[in-house]
């Protein structure tokens, strides 16, 4: 998988993509990342890339001649399944739009700023858009990173352990079952005796039915028919 993303502060997911699982599965070959500085695409000596929006208002708008030139380049390097643009009104991201993402082979996430982007770039150039919830970000390099996290870690290969996948959150639309580790007894809390007699069978019983109780008690909207 290839992802670029197209950013006009691309020190803000530098940390990010050098650490811990992320910078893992560059490592390996799994993964290449490209964050692309959307000043690189600029033409003017200020290497300006936002501007007033028209019709007056706070606010700065992403420019379209750089977000175009960038785009454009990044498609002619290889054609990119999907180009998405992070914004607090598009789909709501969710694990199984993840498992959909995370088969291509290449993405394009493209992050806006400010007041956002020109609409003509969504209107000619983006064929998605994604939002991590509803509230609204500075910018969309952290929704990026969120994007980016979740997909990676869906990647043959990247994690050590794949089964550990099947029981994540929301993969089959129910939340986690607790989770315990050494020592057995802390601050007068035990570990559940059911973890600690090697029955498998009981174990995933038990895991079963915390997994649907605790969705009941926090998530009832995942249970209820879609």
């Amino acid at each position: 998988m290839k992802i670029d993303v197209v950013t006009g502060f691309p020190k803000l997911l530098a940390g990010q993509l050098s650490e811990s699982m992320l910078k893992r599965a560059q490592d390996k070959g799994l993964v290449e990342i490209a964050v692309r500085d959307l000043r690189d695409y600029t033409t003017d000596k200020h290497r300006t890339i936002d501007d007033a929006p028209y019709g007056g208002g706070a606010g700065m708008v992403l420019k379209p001649e750089p977000l175009a030139a960038c785009i454009e380049a990044l498609q002619k390097e290889g054609r990119a399944d999907e180009v998405v643009y992070l914004s607090p009104d598009g789909e709501q991201f969710s694990q199984r739009m993840a498992n959909e993402l995370s088969l291509c082979s290449r993405l394009i996430l493209v992050c806006g700023h400010y007041k956002g982007i020109d609409e003509r770039i969504r209107s000619l150039y983006v064929t998605r858009e994604i939002s991590i919830g509803d509230y609204v970000l500075t910018g969309g390099e952290l929704p990026a990173l969120v994007v980016i996290d979740t997909l990676v870690r869906l990647v043959p290969g990247v994690l050590n352990d794949g089964e550990s996948l099947l029981t994540d959150s929301f993969q089959d639309d129910l939340l986690g079952a607790p989770c315990y580790t050494r020592p057995v007894e802390f601050h007068g809390l035990r570990v559940p005796e059911v973890l600690l007699n090697g029955n498998h069978e009981e174990i995933a019983r038990w895991r079963a039915t915390e997994q649907q109780e605790r969705t009941l008690r926090r998530r009832k909207d995942l249970l209820e028919p879609s």
